[in-house]
């Protein structure tokens, strides 16, 4: 036994100058790299939540406000309140009932003034004056007829009662009156049918749909 063998070692443990035992602590260094790895996996699992948190509270808030702020502009706008409205509605319109018509002819044919006048009256306008047309308009109006009145006929009056008969034009006056004249065109041949303008007035007094949101 050699000097150098510890005390109990002999036989395949003995030393004995040139063979030593290799005293290793066993599965160290894998115990070591296995844990390594772990920390690893856990701080990029960590640092990838930490992106996905940052996302939520910035780039995917700012994504939801963009596409809020887009579906809250194709929201249709809040309808006016009926006094500032500009569009002419029911309530802005008169009725057949408060508008005052004068029939004049203008034509070389008899008896269409009074006719007409009867006409309108059934239909629930106010009839005035009747009879041939003045000088000025005597053979003169070539259409179907025009519509003449003070400047506030342009607010309603002329569109009511240009619903009885197409093809009319208008031309105010000095007047101081509400009523309108009705002067037939050599072109007149007849009102249009009853049915014809009553949808007509109908679709006047309809308010217009808003226009369709664009996306």
């Amino acid at each position: 036994m050699s000097m150098l063998t510890p005390p109990g070692m002999g036989g395949k443990y003995r030393i004995t100058g040139d063979v030593y035992p290799r005293m290793r602590r066993p599965h160290r260094r894998r115990r070591i790299v296995l844990g390594a790895t772990a920390a690893v996996l856990v701080l990029g699992a960590a640092g990838w939540g930490t992106l996905q948190l940052v996302d939520v509270f910035s780039g995917g808030d700012e994504k939801t406000t963009t596409a809020a702020g887009k579906q809250n502009d194709c929201k249709p706008a809040p309808a006016p309140a009926p006094k500032a409205s500009t569009q002419p509605g029911a309530a802005a319109l008169p009725k057949p009932a408060q508008i005052t018509v004068n029939v004049y002819n203008a034509t070389p044919r008899g008896g269409l003034a009074k006719a007409t006048a009867d006409e309108l009256k059934k239909r629930g306008f106010v009839i005035g004056k009747v009879g041939n047309a003045p000088a000025a308009y005597d053979k003169k109006v070539p259409g179907t007829g025009l519509l003449l009145g003070a400047p506030g006929a342009t607010k309603g009056t002329f569109s009511v009662v240009g619903t009885q008969l197409k093809g009319t034009t208008t031309k105010v006056d000095a007047r101081p009156t509400a009523d309108v004249d009705l002067i037939i065109g050599t072109a007149f041949k007849q009102l249009d049918p009853k049915a014809a303008a009553d949808a007509a007035l109908v679709a006047l007094n309809k308010p217009k749909p808003a226009a369709p949101c664009k996306s």
